[in-house]
């Protein structure tokens, strides 16, 4: 039987001024999966994927790695099982060099500094960054920030790799960088997008969002198609 990494029945999650964000969401990722997320801004994409690693927490039954964020004692573990990949990589980039940068998360949970450097070097390599690893974060192009972030994830050994919207900013060599990159990587992935031609080419599976929701789900093709969704505008 394929093990499900991620199980949420009837998710709902509301904001402070009543604005429904999630209106019953059922979703599963198993061990291996691509899942790309699509639908318009709004629709509930990244407020679902902040469940994913508990900054949020609605209601509805979630497992994370067979883990409920409703204990706390589980939130910790969660959020190293489950690696953040944000939109805006300059969030996650705030170290004086990108080495030190990659090596942070482990060092602060306990790794050895030599061995946290030397795994940080590794990811830099396998990532492409080889030779940027004391470069300052800012001085990276769009593309080697993405790379860079990812890298700093990777470093905490998730075994779910979640991104919001990856190719923002990135021109088409940067964008063939990185789907390279995600193939090459064998944990399971949410990744929402609005980019259709990346979706085909890294993801397994699409789920539709609309108003909350998941309302379709099925390969990445059929799901763009049926929606005729175009990055930008959809109809039914």
């Amino acid at each position: 039987m394929t093990e499900k990494l991620i199980d949420i029945g009837g998710l709902r999650y509301s904001y402070e001024d009543g604005t429904v964000a999630l209106a019953g969401v059922d979703f599963t990722l198993v061990r291996g999966e691509t899942v790309i997320l699509f639908g318009a801004n709004g629709s509930g994409k990244t407020t679902f994927l902040l469940h994913l690693n508990a900054l949020l927490r609605g209601q509805g039954d979630v497992r994370i790695c067979g883990l409920s964020p409703e204990q706390a004692t589980n939130v910790r573990e969660i959020r190293r099982k489950v690696g953040m990949v944000f939109q805006d990589a300059d969030e996650q980039l705030f170290m004086p060099t990108v080495l030190e940068d990659i090596a942070f998360a482990p060092i602060n949970q306990g790794t050895p500094s030599d061995r946290a450097l030397e795994e940080a070097r590794g990811l830099l390599a396998q990532v492409g960054l080889q030779g940027r690893e004391q470069r300052v974060p800012y001085h990276l192009s769009s593309g080697e920030k993405r790379r860079a972030a990812i890298a700093g994830v990777l470093a905490m050994r998730p075994e779910i790799l979640v991104l919001d919207e990856p190719t923002t900013f990135l021109d088409p060599p940067g964008q063939k960088v990185l789907i390279d990159l995600l193939n090459s990587l064998s944990l399971a992935k949410v990744i929402a997008t609005h980019d259709v031609g990346f979706a085909e080419r890294v993801g397994s599976r699409a789920v539709f969002f609309e108003q909350g929701a998941i309302v379709c789900s099925g390969p990445v093709a059929e799901v763009a198609r049926r929606y005729h969704w175009n990055g930008a505008a959809y109809r039914t």
